[in-house]
């Protein structure tokens, strides 16, 4: 069966691997990415943009800024310090303090729930994320129960046209990477950073992952996004 997706598109590593491997398995007709006033939105963006244009999708972007004006999280408001993880402070209590100071109150719900009337509305029968399994220790929207809970919903919401899939559902970080080089996914376009800079903070838990992950699949030298340093 030749499946059709819409990605979820947030520039980092999971959802650029995912997409890739989406369109390895079928048609991907469209990739959303969400602007929700994190600080890393126009980075996002971009980064976006650019992998949906090597993958050869149509992109668009949409304004979901009101869920920034929530407050109360290092994410959105930049009157809080993000967390700064060390690599040996990704488990345990210390990971689960750094992943509740980003937390954005219902932003995987609400972002699969608009990719999913985008979905049905273009006709395409899945949305696809990249959740992965090491977030998911601390993230409950990024785990299978998540994904089997919407995917209830969704029969309903969607009168049963619309499910989510993740591939990369319960792989850890370095595994990921490992898959997206083995199929060729733009990395090189990839923004796997909480902040806005010129570039990688290096310090947040989204890039201390990723770094960790560099390095456990093997690869020497510094990392910078190719869309930032041409």
């Amino acid at each position: 069966m030749h499946e059709t997706y819409l990605a979820l598109l947030s520039g980092g590593l999971d959802s650029t691997v995912a997409t890739a491997l989406a369109r390895q398995r079928g048609r991907v007709g469209a990739a959303v990415t969400a602007d929700y006033g994190q600080r890393s939105a126009a980075r996002e963006v971009e980064a976006s943009r650019r992998i949906a244009h090597a993958l050869e999708i149509p992109h668009r972007v949409v304004d979901l800024r009101f869920l920034g004006q929530l407050g109360g999280n290092a994410l959105t408001d930049a009157a809080k310090a993000l967390p700064t993880p060390r690599d040996r402070e990704l488990t345990g209590d210390a990971a689960q303090r750094s992943a509740d100071a980003v937390w954005v109150p219902n932003r995987n719900g609400l972002l699969v729930n608009v990719a999913a009337a985008f979905a049905e509305s273009l006709g395409l029968a899945q949305v696809v994320v990249g959740f992965n399994a090491e977030e998911g220790e601390t993230f409950p929207d990024n785990t299978a129960a998540f994904v089997d809970a919407t995917n209830r919903a969704l029969v309903l919401s969607t009168r049963g046209r619309v499910q989510l899939t993740s591939p990369t559902l319960h792989l850890r970080k370095r595994e990921i990477l490992i898959e997206g080089r083995r199929i060729g996914a733009p990395l090189e376009w990839v923004w796997p950073c909480y902040a806005e800079g010129e570039t990688l903070c290096g310090v947040c838990e989204s890039c201390v992952r990723f770094e960790r992950a560099r390095r456990e699949a093997g690869e020497a030298g510094s990392f910078q996004s190719a869309w930032r340093s041409r």
